[in-house]
């Protein structure tokens, strides 16, 4: 009997030379109401990322941020040992001091810190796809892209992602280091990245919409 694995046949794109299907899940919504805290059924939560593997998705973005901490430990303790082809994306450069309350924090020493704790609660020697959650308006942008290349030169980052940022700023970052994935706010009434989408199409980097159903 086959098992009916749908990621699968929604064909697939590569992050450097990693090969994922293009359906992928978005482990923000497995912690407590309003991205915060715990989830009402811990139990559940387990499960829900347990069957992402049934359905063949093999690849998950997720956060420090999300709980704070709550996904990336929820993620470790559902599927570590991981499974051979899977891919954990997360990201780091927010901070949450409370619910609802979401500050971007792109000072070097801080995303170094907040990549060591992904790793820590991932239980990873290396994270896959590591994504500046948002350029810090209050820190030059070269100092928070520079300490990501730094992090992949060690070899604790494989490869680097920005979210919510414009052509320019993508360029910017690109004359730092390899940038391989876009993830940016797209749906069907929710088009303003569009000049972001066409660029990375043009220019061959993954482009990752965040709340594609709107």
């Amino acid at each position: 009997m086959t098992t009916h694995r749908p990621a699968e046949s929604s064909g697939t794109w590569t992050i450097g030379d990693i090969t994922v299907n293009r359906l992928g899940y978005g482990a923000m919504q497995i912690t407590g109401s309003g991205v915060w805290g715990q989830p009402r059924d811990r139990e559940e939560a387990i499960r829900v990322l347990r069957r992402t593997r049934e359905l063949g998705i093999n690849l998950i973005d997720t956060a420090d941020s999300y709980g704070p901490e709550v996904s990336e430990n929820l993620i470790a303790e559902a599927l570590h040992p991981y499974p051979a082809g899977l891919l954990i994306a997360t990201k780091g450069g927010f901070t949450r001091p409370g619910p609802g309350d979401w500050r971007p924090n792109g000072h070097p020493d801080y995303l170094r810190g907040a990549l060591e704790g992904s790793l820590r609660r991932l239980k990873l020697e290396t994270i896959d796809l590591y994504q500046l959650h948002r350029i810090d308006s209050k820190v030059p942008a070269q100092e928070q892209i520079g300490v990501l290349a730094d992090m992949r030169a060690e070899g604790k980052i494989r490869h680097v992602g920005l979210s919510e940022v414009s052509v320019g700023e993508i360029e910017m970052a690109r004359k730092i280091v390899p940038i391989l994935t876009v993830q940016n706010l797209y749906n069907l009434s929710e088009r303003k990245h569009e000049d972001v989408l066409d660029y990375c199409e043009r220019e061959g980097i993954g482009f990752i919409p965040w709340f594609p159903l709107a």
